[in-house]
């Protein structure tokens, strides 16, 4: 059966065992997003190329007859999912759109300890992570997640930060009395790798250990 005489047909009722292939390779070519050989489908589903073929112009047929913002497109007996044409002016508005911040590993670490020991200076929070964090305090700042929320009565009155309401808008918390608690194991293991990286780089301080005791007893 060629492709034109398959895309011609009228609606034929297929078996189950061939919606699981077209769904297959749906997910095949939605996964790789680049365009993908006719036999790696075929081995995808388990089955020849003469199937595939069928499998996925079916699918291409139903993704054309809905109108979807999705097409399959045919390239050399390659196939790929790609975005239809009419639409890219769409896309251009999201692509136009601020991007939406990127949370890190570091930033999250630093958000963490903000969240449990608020409120917290920034030299507590470096006494916490040993290193300096001024620039993710500012990242945290910038994407409304941290604010400046006093000073602290000391020389220098360094800013005092806690979490915003967008910070429990963001993680689905109702109250920082709500956050989770840490798991004992989990947080005994992170204390033993801060103590140890901190040790090895001779800056943990006694001042620095009751600190971080603290930061520990909050969250477990």
């Amino acid at each position: 059966m060629d492709k034109e005489t398959l895309l011609e047909e009228g609606p034929k009722k297929i078996t189950k065992e061939e919606k699981i292939w077209e769904a297959a390779i749906e997910a095949v070519l939605f996964t790789m997003g680049d365009s993908v050989e006719l036999s790696r489908l075929a081995a995808a589903i388990g089955q020849d190329e003469k199937t595939a073929k069928e499998a996925v112009l079916r699918l291409k047929k139903r993704y054309d007859t809905g109108k979807r913002g999705i097409q399959i497109i045919e390239l050399e007996n390659r196939y790929q999912m790609c975005t239809r044409s009419e639409y890219y002016e769409h896309l251009i508005r999201v692509a136009a759109a601020p991007k939406k911040q990127v949370l890190t590993d570091v930033i999250l670490e630093t958000l963490s300890i903000i969240a449990y020991k608020q409120p917290v200076t920034k030299l507590e929070i470096e006494k916490i992570r040993g290193v300096k964090s001024d620039h993710v305090v500012n990242k945290l700042v910038e994407y409304n997640l941290v604010y400046e929320v006093g000073r602290l009565d000391a020389p220098g009155r360094p800013a005092l930060f806690a979490t915003t309401e967008e910070f429990l808008r963001r993680f689905g918390i109702g109250s920082t009395q709500n956050l989770p608690v840490a798991d004992p194991v989990v947080a005994a293991e992170i204390r033993m790798e801060v103590e140890e990286e901190l040790s090895g780089s001779g800056v943990l301080m006694p001042e620095e250990e009751k600190i971080e005791d603290e930061f520990q007893e909050e969250i477990t």
